[in-house]
């Protein structure tokens, strides 16, 4: 079975050819391939796949074997690889996922695609329906607690959900240790992905991410895009911004036009492979 190992911003997924390659149970598969020294080591699978209502549809799970709905970084790797290796010559694509069908912009040089904007969608804000238990739309200053220390949580969901808190520092947050209580607090009916958030200016901003069903990661395409939501909603940023992460830069703009959150980000090969273990 061929594979090709892309990262966007260090955000890393195994991409499989789902129109060449048939994958019986690609949970199980995502655990064994995604596992250090003895896979690829890798955030988890992407299936790129046909749809009935799309250019194509990407199905995604995460490393410890369970299925997402929605990856920003994720996407712009699957719109890369489907125009560089010839699936298609559009440079409007549309995706289909698991939070619906989403439109991609690439921004082609020489054939090869550069950088891709994604049209996010509309951010859900009603607390029931991100979910989490918790009423009111928005849902903004919600504490949550894990080790005994208090965050102040805005709920946003892009497709799936996330919890942003704002600190002092990321970089000596207690992410690994707090982002997984924080994940499964009772609050999230299905986990929740955490971020950790500090506003450096109205257009710059620093952040790092604890992803549910996968760890800290270098960075998260939805979590920024939460980020961005976050921020304008509690009066702190403008409605566009630099998100800075672990693993690179993106740019997030929260339009007040139709509402939506746009990311512009790039997607870059690593490696093509053959697994040979099944």
């Amino acid at each position: 079975m061929r594979f090709t190992k892309m990262e966007g911003i260090g955000n890393d997924y195994i991409y499989i050819n789902g129109l060449e390659e048939t994958i019986a149970d690609p949970a199980a598969l995502s655990v064994r391939m995604s596992r250090l020294h003895f896979g690829c080591g890798s955030d988890g699978l992407i299936l790129i796949l046909p749809s009935s209502q799309a250019d194509f549809r990407m199905q995604m799970f995460n490393n410890d074997g369970s299925e997402s709905e929605m990856g920003g970084n994720a996407i712009r790797c699957v719109a890369k690889y489907c125009h560089d290796r010839g699936l298609t010559d559009k440079t409007d694509l549309t995706i289909e996922t698991g939070a619906g069908v989403k439109r991609l912009h690439l921004n082609v040089e020489n054939g090869e695609t550069v950088s891709v904007r994604v049209d996010m969608g509309l951010p859900e804000l009603n607390g029931r329906k991100i979910p989490t238990t918790a009423d009111g739309e928005p849902v903004v200053g919600h504490v949550l607690t894990a080790n005994g220390r208090r965050y102040p949580c805005t709920f946003v969901s892009m497709g799936n959900p996330h919890a942003v808190t704002f600190v002092d520092d990321p970089d000596t947050a207690p992410v690994t240790t707090d982002g997984p209580v924080l994940e499964r607090d009772p609050v999230f009916p299905r986990k929740a992905n955490i971020e950790f958030v500090q506003v450096i200016d109205p257009t710059h901003v620093k952040m790092r991410v604890w992803e549910r069903g996968t760890g800290e990661t270098l960075a998260c395409g939805t979590g920024a895009s939460a980020v961005m939501v976050a921020c304008v909603l509690n009066g702190l940023t403008e409605r566009h911004a630099e998100i800075a992460l672990p693993g690179g830069k993106l740019n997030l703009e929260w339009n007040e036009q139709d509402g939506h959150v746009y990311m512009t980000g790039p997607a870059t090969f690593v490696y093509d492979g053959q697994w040979l273990q099944d």
